[in-house]
């Protein structure tokens, strides 16, 4: 018993003496606290480019639709706007309405999927149709209900492919809402019906988009998993793309320190330039990651079709997760080779490797902002820093309608550079910190061995 708390002693000193422990003692509340501020610096960033939406009425009462679009009008002149800079700060909205004289339900089918298509177009953002309760397709020869009459229980029904970006149905929830207890409100002798509507607020039906089916070619509603698909393909492709480069990165740095230990890597320099040898090591692992990589988004592809969101999933999206994929293998491989070359145990490893875990997990800290706004400021920003552009520029071309080509073309070369430079110097510090044994190398040291070679 004396032996082991011996051990366990010296062992309790050995972690708590070492520069790894008080640097992760000091960076563990710095990048809770940062991840906080990161969230609320950006919070005001905002895209406000203006949204475009179609306002469908099916036989609303006349007080409910003019209290909406003065609503609008009120909320696009004063709400958008900062009331002191007069800076615009909330995008507008901006409402084209259609009030369809009475249709069959072939011909509103046919107007929905038109809708859903002018929103994967990237025309519009979504559509609200106002509907009263009872109200059916084809009955066009019932009378309409009095311009007043807004006691029957309406629905509002909310279609979008981008189910995160809720500021325009809550928006128009609370209007109608307002707007129907006003109304019962100047009444008297309410019911109970009528009692439960004033109490009860409006609620809005949220629906994904409407499609053709290929095989009968009948307008078909898109399922509960469809309408996430915009907010479920993204963050799987993003966290898909830094787990995978954790599980190979980190396994390659510690088959170097390990080979250094064991002095295997001197007898492999006798037969294979220091440069080669990375190069192939680095290339392993890429290979590695795309293997992995591709086993995940099989299994991904199947489960896809088997809710019913394989649409969301192309092989133009495949393609350039593949790009994005062995690039951030190769450029996030030679850093972690880089540190095993100047370390000479796995403990003195930890002192160089937050800095590189800290640029793999940015984009994670503004994960909610980015699925939220995929187009807006911050997102668009930060997927051209190329050591977050793999990751941010994925989960940007899954979020519907996508981004233009240029935007992940312009990615791919900045990645590219910036890899071709990351190799570059992690072949220098690799030429010397391969054979360094005994103490490890400090942090001056590698930046001048990067430098100077």
């Amino acid at each position: 018993m004396r032996k082991t708390m011996v051990i366990a002693a010296r062992e309790y000193r050995a972690a708590v003496r070492t520069k790894t422990f008080v640097i992760s003692l000091v960076m563990l509340p710095i990048l809770m606290a940062g991840s906080f501020l990161l969230q609320r610096m950006f919070r005001g960033i905002v895209d406000t480019q203006d949204k475009h939406f179609v306002l469908v009425s099916h036989q609303a009462p006349r007080p409910l639709l003019d209290a909406v679009t003065a609503a609008l009008d009120a909320y696009n002149r004063t709400d958008s706007f900062d009331k002191e800079t007069h800076k615009q700060i909330k995008p507008r909205f901006i409402i084209d309405k259609i009030e369809p004289a009475a249709q069959s339900a072939a011909a509103h089918d046919r107007l929905r999927l038109t809708l859903s298509d002018q929103i994967r177009d990237g025309q519009l953002v979504g559509f609200m149709e106002i509907i009263p309760a009872g109200y059916k397709h084809g009955e066009g020869n019932k009378p309409r209900p009095p311009a007043d009459d807004t006691y029957a229980p309406l629905v509002l029904r909310y279609q979008t492919n981008r189910p995160t970006f809720l500021a325009f149905s809550r928006f128009v929830e609370k209007v109608v809402t307002d707007s129907v207890r006003a109304q019962l409100g100047k009444k008297a002798g309410l019911n109970r019906a009528q009692t439960l509507a004033l109490a009860s607020p409006v609620a809005v039906e949220f629906k994904g988009l409407v499609k053709l089916d290929a095989g009968t070619g009948a307008i078909a509603e898109s399922s509960e998993q469809g309408r996430f698909a915009g907010v479920i393909v993204p963050g799987v492709m993003m966290m898909l793309m830094f787990m995978v480069i954790l599980m190979t990165a980190t396994p390659l740095m510690q088959g170097i320190v390990e080979e250094k230990m064991q002095r295997i890597a001197e007898v492999l320099l006798g037969s294979v330039p220091p440069f080669e040898l990375m190069m192939g090591k680095i290339l392993g692992m890429v290979g590695v990651s795309l293997t992995i990589a591709g086993v995940y988004l099989g299994g991904a592809y199947w489960a896809a079709q088997h809710f019913g969101i394989a649409d969301s999933i192309s092989i133009e999206l495949l393609i350039w997760f593949v790009i994005f994929q062995a690039l951030a293998g190769l450029m996030f491989g030679s850093l972690f080779i880089a540190i095993g070359a100047a370390c000479t145990d796995m403990k003195e490893t930890q002192n160089l490797l937050w800095p590189v875990m800290l640029l793999a997990c940015l984009p994670m800290f503004l994960l909610g902002n980015i699925l939220q706004e995929p187009s807006g400021p911050i997102a668009r920003g930060l997927s051209f820093f190329p050591f977050a552009t793999p990751t941010l520029m994925m989960a940007r071309i899954a979020s519907p309608p996508g981004i233009p080509w240029w935007e992940p073309a312009i990615g791919v070369a900045l990645v590219l550079a910036t890899t071709l430079l990351c190799v570059y110097v992690a072949g220098r510090i690799f030429r010397i910190g391969i054979l360094l044994q005994g103490k490890g190398a400090r942090l001056g040291e590698i930046l001048t061995w990067a430098i100077r070679g």
